[in-house]
């Protein structure tokens, strides 16, 4: 079955090249004539991820993203997924200004209680955490400090730990409170927010190593 999907995309996609190389383009602002074969290779390569419990202590890794551009259908959904490590790469060196980077965050998780420990930028944020039905979304709640804010996201396996992905505004509600209580500005943060603008569903979150 996912031979016959892949097969379909590709046909989709050779079909409508002109009209992908544009999506592209705009999206990457760079040459797209290998970009097709590789959305294709990439497909080839997709792993569907395993639920995940989270427990124990896990290293942020960087953002994570997820897209889909605002002209709709197959091709242009094919084409955000495309961009992402373009956007991550961006976001994350936005992220590195106020000191927000590999290593620099690590959350522990107490499956016991259902309990979490933020520590990042020198300051330790206490929480609760909720894993859904299946293991693939998860709900994190903020104490005093972040003014309790909650935030729904989906959540998977990476090779290295896992992955959670929140809607845009909730993320970015979060950086900023992290940014102000490290006595950062905020001007990284709104750099990261204008990154968004194109997109429908734009998705902000974190790479966890554990």
């Amino acid at each position: 079955m996912k031979k016959v999907m892949i097969s379909l995309a590709a046909a989709l996609l050779f079909a409508g090249a002109a009209s992908a190389q544009s999506i592209l383009g705009g999206l990457l602002g760079g040459d797209t004539s290998n970009t097709l074969s590789k959305i294709v290779t990439g497909l080839a390569g997709t792993v569907y991820s395993a639920p995940v419990s989270l427990n124990g202590t896990y290293s942020y890794n960087g953002v994570a993203v997820g897209v889909s551009s605002s002209e709709g259908g197959l091709l242009s959904n094919l084409a955000g997924s495309a961009a992402v490590p373009t956007i991550e790469s961006k976001i994350d060196a936005q992220l590195a200004k106020v000191g927000i980077k590999p290593g620099a965050m690590t959350w522990t998780f107490n499956r016991d209680d259902n309990t979490f420990t933020l520590n990042v930028l020198g300051i330790s944020i206490p929480g609760t955490y909720k894993v859904g039905d299946g293991e693939n979304t998860v709900n994190l709640t903020f104490g005093k400090k972040f003014q309790y804010l909650s935030m729904t996201g989906t959540l998977k396996s990476t090779s290295g730990g896992a992955e959670m992905l929140f809607q845009a505004n909730k993320a970015l509600a979060f950086l900023k409170k992290v940014a102000a209580l490290a006595g950062k500005a905020s001007s990284e943060v709104a750099a990261v927010a204008k990154l968004a603008d194109g997109y429908d569903n734009f998705r902000l979150g974190i790479k966890l190593t554990k």
